[in-house]
């Protein structure tokens, strides 16, 4: 399964890199850290899952989201964040992304449906 992961932190990214690292049938085919790079790539590489935060250098993740559901992609996204807000939670679902995660509390959840999805029994909401 390509994942492809678009955060803006290197201490982040690199532990995301090394926690899916350990889940057989994960291969991560890029990453990014702003808006425009994240759309570019994610068009070029065509990952099946896209790990995304909100806030990146340049530009916001849920641009990064809306521009991917125009253009009909139909990765699964999965939205990790440090600003787990309400408002935030509802409109990532509402502009589709598929799962909604805090970092600072739920980040190996991350790792829990990236499994699932893997081996076909990801039964992990939110």
């Amino acid at each position: 399964m390509k994942v492809f992961i678009v955060e803006d932190s290197a201490d982040v990214l690199s532990r995301l890199i090394e926690t899916f690292a350990e889940i057989d049938q994960v291969s991560i085919v890029g990453n990014a850290d702003s808006e425009f790079e994240a759309i570019e790539l994610i068009l070029e590489t065509k990952p099946e899952v896209v790990v995304l935060d909100l806030q990146l250098r340049k530009g916001s993740g849920f641009n990064v989201l809306r521009i991917l559901r125009k253009a009909r992609m139909t990765p699964k996204v999965i939205v990790l964040t440090n600003h787990a807000y309400d408002q935030y939670f509802q409109q990532c679902m509402a502009a589709g992304a598929d799962y909604f995660f805090d970092k600072a509390t739920e980040f190996m959840k991350v790792q829990e449906v990236l499994g699932g999805l893997a081996n076909g029994s990801c039964d992990i909401n939110r």
